[in-house]
């Protein structure tokens, strides 16, 4: 937010210096960025007089002027069709630095010389206006500096505003903050509004179709008004805050909106039809051309103002081009309204269209001062340009503003801050921000809070302008006392940010490095993985061609990972990903829909180099292990069923992970063509899973205690002998679908090859045996174990 020296001190009295101002606001929440000169450019040129203008005696559309600039004469040759004698010119001398960067020297026009040059506004860069010279005004002082002479602002602050303080952006809220820092008076601007009969309110019709999108919409109408130039005050006050000047009509709603935060829109009341205006969404797929002439594709989430016939305007984000104003405008609706400030801020974002206005609305504007806003700028555009304002407003206002209050108790406030200040002191600074205090119950006030001041939503709010205002650099450092329940202790998955947490921690317990890649990727990078064209989201002005596309799959950027580690001589590569992947959808507000996604990579020897186990490179089983584990055991969704699946883009062989019926994510090799281009010398193993699908299940999945047991366990092995084309699962499950009552567990302890023996292979199991309620006895065992024997030699084609 740019604020203007000048025109802050025109509402409150501050002589201090600008970096005076910066720091004390700086210390309120308002941190100041930087201190500029907007008119530095122009610093070298001065006021002259042209005292002799002669035809040039070789060039018929040349002029040759002798002009005054205080401390001499200069003879300078002019092009300016309007130059002439008599004038107050912008001169700039010999040595002048334009803005353009052009060096201003001796020049020899034509036989003559000359020495300097007389200036217009579009060379000074205050506009576009390159017609002729720019002639000033006669009271001016020859020889003095231009930006001295017509006062133009020397210092501007640039502020970096938090969202949640609209009220900050303006020139007002500005004055505001600084009559609070330095307990100043506060001046608002006169108005003095003078209206020629009429009523709007009987020649225009409001109608607001859904009263949650918009509270207030009200307007006014001024007829038989000249389009032309803005008074030179209001275009050097726009010029200081980079607004670049239009027109008196145009320039009047920006100035209201830079000097009291409430953006305004002016229609060509000539070019509204049905004498009504409408605020109403937008139909899905309609096309509407705003002023830029760009045609926009709006959705039913968009709010349009229309009026009898057709839309108008983008409501609180830009006008239409068919009801722009032009220079042949002769009669103005002037529109004030407040906008739903989530509406607005989807609508912008989505079109890539942000704008002053569409800034303020989606952080809020004052419902109260929409009144005076509107009041005043009908005021600046009648004295600007000869028109007449009709009396009344056309008002629609189905939400009007409640006056909100809320308890402070000042005792719970100091405990919370670490402070022992006096109520007073608290008191002072609600007032002074302009609200309202009932403090008849010493213990626990009643404070109104105003309109602009639309973060005050809490108690706790109150609390925080108390310790702004004192200063939070002031308050002392003091560690807070933290009680935390022994019962549960941990981040639940019931918040995404716990379950991503959850999924981390996992990750670096599994001994993998957390991998933080760019959402960005390249076109080049997806058609590497042979992913489909369709459905990738482009971004509109990419940093770089490597980074012209949101990454649709989690591997591009694990495997730039894998190719980078490599290129640093690191052969053993084991990380993890959690991160989003974007598609697009054209039923989303922004047209693209962002998936939480788990990735894992693996690469090199299964062992890193300092483990003294025989080194082997990771294979299938290695990257399935961490997918079971993962689903299996830190979650308790249970075993996964994995199922081959075929012509998957870059993984080959590719696996299918599924646990129920749902598949939750994929795993296999990268292929060979694929892994070559990241260097990978040796197999490339990676698994891809859904972890938005994997936190629904997670919240679905409840977890019970399962009382520890206390009596021993009695283990019996069994090796059976069988087919090598029978799986060692078909037999484990064999053994649990006898379902012995006594059988807590099965698991897979050796396999044993015979030399010579190439159809059948020895797998053995250890069955574990318990009671919940006794030791067992060797006689109980045996006779539950040799039913578990007796029953899988009937099931299976094995013997013992």
């Amino acid at each position: 937010m740019l604020v203007s020296f000048n025109w802050l001190r025109e509402f409150v009295p501050f002589e201090g210096e600008a970096q005076e101002l910066g720091d004390r606001l700086t210390m309120l929440g308002l941190e100041l960025d930087s201190i500029e000169n907007p008119f530095e450019a122009i610093e070298d040129i001065v006021v002259g007089h042209v005292v002799e203008c002669e035809k040039h005696p070789e060039a018929e559309k040349l002029s040759v002027c002798k002009v005054d600039v205080g401390s001499e004469v200069l003879e300078i040759v002019c092009g300016a069709p309007n130059v002439g004698k008599d004038q107050k010119v912008p001169v700039a001398k010999v040595g002048s630095t334009m803005p353009d960067g052009m060096q201003i020297k001796k020049a020899k026009l034509r036989g003559v010389k000359s020495f300097g040059m007389i200036c217009s506004e579009r060379e000074l860069g205050l506009s576009e206006d390159h017609d002729g010279i720019w002639v000033l005004p006669e009271n001016l002082t020859v020889g003095e500096k231009l930006v001295d002479a017509l006062n133009l602002e020397r210092t501007v602050l640039d502020f970096d505003i938090t969202p949640n303080r609209a009220d900050a952006l303006s020139i007002l809220g500005f004055a505001r903050e600084t009559a609070l820092a330095f307990d100043l008076p506060l001046t608002m601007p006169g108005l003095n509004l003078v209206e020629a009969g009429g009523n709007a309110a009987d020649e225009m019709n409001i109608v607001i179709d859904d009263t949650e999108l918009c509270p207030l919409y009200q307007a006014r109408i001024l007829r038989d008004v000249q389009t032309r130039k803005a008074p030179d005050w209001m275009r050097f006050k726009l010029l200081a805050l980079g607004q670049r000047p239009i027109s008196n009509i145009v320039d009047v709603t920006n100035y209201i909106m830079f000097e009291l935060g409430q953006p305004l829109h002016a229609f060509d009341l000539d070019l509204i039809e049905g004498g009504m205006i409408r605020v109403a969404p937008a139909q899905d797929g309609m096309k509407f051309t705003t002023l830029d002439d760009m045609e926009r594709k709006l959705t039913a989430n968009d709010l349009l103002i229309w009026d009898g016939s057709k839309p108008v305007a983008l409501a609180g984000v830009m006008g239409g081009a068919n009801s722009e104003m032009h220079a042949g405008s002769r009669n103005v609706l002037l529109e004030a309204a407040v906008f739903r400030p989530g509406t607005i801020r989807k609508t912008a974002r989505r079109l890539a269209l942000p704008s002053d206005a569409s800034y303020r609305f989606e952080r809020g504007v004052d419902q109260i001062m929409n009144t005076f806003a509107l009041n005043r700028a009908a005021q600046l555009m009648a004295e600007t340009s000869g028109g007449s304002v009709v009396s009344g407003i056309a008002k629609a206002e189905p939400k009007p503003w409640q006056d909100r209050t809320h308890r402070y108790r000042h005792e719970r406030c100091m405990k919370l801050l670490g402070l022992d200040l006096e109520p007073a002191f608290a008191k002072k600074v609600f007032e002074l921000e302009g609200c309202t205090v009932d403090d008849s119950d010493s213990h626990d006030w009643k404070v109104a809070t105003p309109s602009h001041k639309l973060d005050l939503e809490r108690e706790v709010d109150l609390y925080e302008e108390v310790g702004r205002v004192y200063g939070m650099d002031r308050i002392p450092a003091v560690l807070p006392r933290v009680s935390k329940s022994l019962e549960g202790g941990t981040v639940t998955a019931e918040t995404e940010y716990g379950f991503v947490r959850s999924l981390k921690r996992w990750g670096m317990g599994a001994g993998l490095n957390e991998a933080i890649n760019y959402s960005f990727v390249g076109d080049d990078d997806l058609d590497r993985l042979n992913l489909p064209r369709e459905g990738r989201v482009n971004i509109a002005n990419p940093l770089s061609e490597d980074q012209n596309v949101m990454r649709l799959e989690l591997a591009a950027g694990l495997l730039n990972t894998l190719k980078h580690n490599i290129a640093q001589g690191n052969n053993h590569v084991r990380v993890f990903e959690v991160a989003k992947k974007f598609v697009q959808d054209s039923e989303s507000d922004t047209e693209t829909r962002e998936q939480l996604r788990l990735g894992m990579l693996l690469y090199g020897p299964r062992h890193a180099a300092e483990w003294p186990w025989p080194q082997g490179d990771a294979d299938y089983l290695d990257i399935k292990g961490h997918v079971e584990h993962l689903l299996e055991d830190h979650f308790k969704l249970g075993a996964p069923e994995c199922v081959l699946v075929k012509d998957h883009p870059y993984l080959s062989p590719c696996v299918e992970v599924k646990v129920g019926e749902e598949c939750v994510g994929v795993m296999g090799q990268v292929k060979a063509d694929v892994a070559d281009y990241y260097h990978a010398r040796k197999d490339v193993w990676l698994a891809d899973v859904d972890a938005e699908k994997l936190w629904d299940m997670t919240r679905r999945n409840k977890i019970a205690f399962r009382e520890l047991p206390k009596f021993p366990p009695s283990r019996r092995d069994i090796t059976v002998i069988g087919p090598v084309t029978l799986p060692a699962q078909q037999v484990r499950d064999a053994i649990a679908e006898i379902k012995s009552p006594l059988l807590e567990s099965i698991s897979l302890v050796a396999e044993y090859v015979p030399e010579g023996v190439e159809e059948e292979r020895n797998l053995s199991f250890r069955l574990t045996y318990r009671h919940a309620s006794k030791t067992l006895k060797d006689k109980e065992v045996d006779k539950q174990h040799k039913r578990v024997v007796d029953e899988l030699l009937k099931k299976l084609p094995v013997r013992i």
